[in-house]
């Protein structure tokens, strides 16, 4: 007798998949990588590690940007948000003096030399790196989020440099001789305009015409060759010119008198210039140009701003400095001679 066939169970009907309620947003979030979704949040520029090397072997232009302690990440978008807008100048005014070579083309002999270079040291070391990451350059062509325009390639020669000290930011160009002044006087223009929002985070934007090594020889070139330039920019260079001196030190005062890790207390102390020797040098620079100038602290025509830059990684003993030459329009001598602040405001003023 054979056995009973089993009951054939019926197929289990079971409801088709419906459609995943976040499908529509994963499908966009697969459109950018996870470090191009971060960059488009987080937009900031890496720190160029070799400026300590290049602002000692020759000179830069740049801007010297003062910002509230803790909020330098905030200035520093800010900063670029405002500079972007009026490089473009200094680019017109170096393309039209340049040697037969014009600004792109030095920007692509630095790259290559600065790839080359680092495809070396890629090949001693076993590693490789990028250069546009170790550069710290603004802007980066290959990022989705990247700017497209003049602007946005322009800004790409700015780098950022690290500072040894708080509140502050330091943008340099790849080369010196830009016209840094006229942008900063056309940010003060759109600013009195309206055009410009006044900014939040940024205080006062030095510009730095030049950067040399703060020795007497350097610093009395430095100063003669910016002062000529604005001697022959005057109407009437016969009358004479009345001028004025600052010289900061940015708190290397209170910190030269610490102990280094390598017990040689005395080498940066001996490095630095002091203030009496420093309006000297300035003082004898300026009258090698002007024998008929006069200084006048009240009511200067222009003022010679040496700034300190405490930029990391310069050796012990060495020390950078910026100068710059600044017409009466973009200073403020009460309550010490300084550039002129974005902000007008009192409050603005007290955060400085």
């Amino acid at each position: 007798m054979a056995a009973p066939e089993p009951e054939a169970k019926p197929p289990s009907r079971e409801p088709p998949p419906g459609p995943e309620p976040n499908a529509p947003a994963a499908a966009g979030s697969q459109d950018l990588q996870p470090w191009e979704q971060h960059a488009a949040v987080i937009n900031l520029p890496r720190y160029d590690y070799r400026a300590s090397g290049s602002l000692l072997l020759r000179s830069h232009s740049g801007f010297l940007i003062t910002c509230p302690i803790k909020r330098e990440k905030s200035a520093t978008k800010e900063a670029i948000s405002i500079l972007e807008e009026y490089i473009f100048h200094a680019k017109h005014h170096v393309s039209e003096q340049a040697e037969p070579c014009d600004v792109e083309n030095a920007k692509k002999r630095k790259f290559c030399s600065l790839a080359s270079e680092y495809s070396e040291k890629a090949v001693t070391d076993g590693n490789s790196i990028s250069v546009s990451e170790s550069t710290g350059s603004i802007g980066d062509s290959s990022s989705p989020q990247s700017k497209t325009g003049e602007n946005a390639g322009s800004a790409s020669n700015l780098s950022l440099v690290k500072l040894s000290r708080s509140g502050l930011l330091f943008f340099k160009f790849p080369s010196g001789g830009l016209h840094v002044v006229e942008m900063l006087t056309e940010i003060f223009h759109s600013l009195s305009s309206g055009k410009l929002k006044s900014p939040q985070w940024c205080h006062r934007i030095f510009p730095i015409q030049e950067t040399c090594v703060l020795s007497e020889k350097d610093l009395h070139d430095t100063v003669s060759k910016l002062f000529l330039d604005f001697s022959r920019s005057k109407n009437n260079q016969d009358e004479p010119v009345k001028f004025a001196v600052a010289y900061n030190r940015r708190g290397i005062d209170e910190t030269e008198m610490k102990p280094q890790k390598n017990g040689n207390e005395g080498s940066n102390q001996q490095a630095l210039m002091d203030r009496e020797q420093c309006f000297k040098v300035v003082a004898a620079a300026v009258k090698s140009v002007a024998e008929n100038s006069v200084v006048d602290l009240k009511s200067p025509e222009v003022a010679v701003l040496v700034e300190m830059l405490p930029v990391s990684g310069v050796p012990v003993g060495s020390s950078v400095a910026g100068v710059s030459v600044l017409p009466a329009e973009l200073i403020s001598t009460k309550p010490r001679l300084c550039v002129r602040p974005l902000a007008s405001d009192a409050k603005a003023t007290k955060k400085k």
